[in-house]
């Protein structure tokens, strides 16, 4: 049996931002992290736009599918349906203490805020806030309207990190992977794993 050195759960949204989600796997993977992944209708879309990713809606076809895109261990990825409350997420006695909704949509923020859990990926962000886990929003959106805005006020009261995908200049990006890499640094940096992703502000080049 592999032994991980955590288990985090991975949510894509329908939002832009697919290339976020896929290097923080990416990473997650490489340093050994069992990962449960969670993809919307809306988000399979915008993989293929965005990433020309196109993903099974079948659980087991997806695995393999992103399993052998990440050279993932045996049951070291994951992904479930929105509709398949058996899984490990949807509840408080197994679900990982940590996810991340990387984009994260206006749409999911205000499912989330308001407790819908009319799927999956609503029903394990709300796991997490009721177990007082650590939950990440990224949501991609622009301009944030005042409703917005209040989803997100609401939920970062409750613990939750609003980290808007807005990456920084200061590492002196010269190509869109080193965008990516900004945002994925720093929530890698609040989930606590560590990284060679970017120099830190005052430290050295990037390795």
């Amino acid at each position: 049996m592999n032994e991980f050195k955590s288990s985090v759960t991975l949510a894509f949204s329908g939002a832009s931002g697919a290339p976020y989600g896929l290097k923080l796997l990416k990473v997650l993977i490489n340093q050994g992290h069992q990962v449960f992944v969670l993809i919307s209708s809306a988000a399979r879309v915008v993989l293929d736009v965005e990433s020309n990713i196109k993903l099974s809606g079948n659980e087991e076809k997806a695995t393999a599918q992103l399993s052998e895109r990440f050279n993932a261990q045996e049951g070291q990825l994951k992904v479930f349906g929105k509709d398949n409350w058996f899984s490990p997420v949807a509840s408080g006695s197994a679900a990982p203490k940590k996810m991340v909704v990387c984009p994260c949509s206006a749409g999911t923020v205000s499912a989330i805020a308001t407790g819908a859990s009319d799927n999956l990926l609503e029903r394990a962000a709300d796991v997490v806030i009721k177990e007082r886990g650590q939950l990440i929003l990224v949501p991609r959106e622009t301009p944030f309207s005042e409703i917005h805005l209040e989803n997100m006020l609401k939920l970062a009261k409750m613990g939750v990190t609003i980290m808007p995908a807005a990456p920084g200049f200061y590492h002196k990006p010269q190509t869109i992977e080193d965008l990516v890499d900004f945002m994925v640094a720093r929530i890698l940096d609040h989930l606590g794993i560590e990284h060679q992703l970017m120099q830190r502000w005052g430290y050295g080049e990037k390795e």
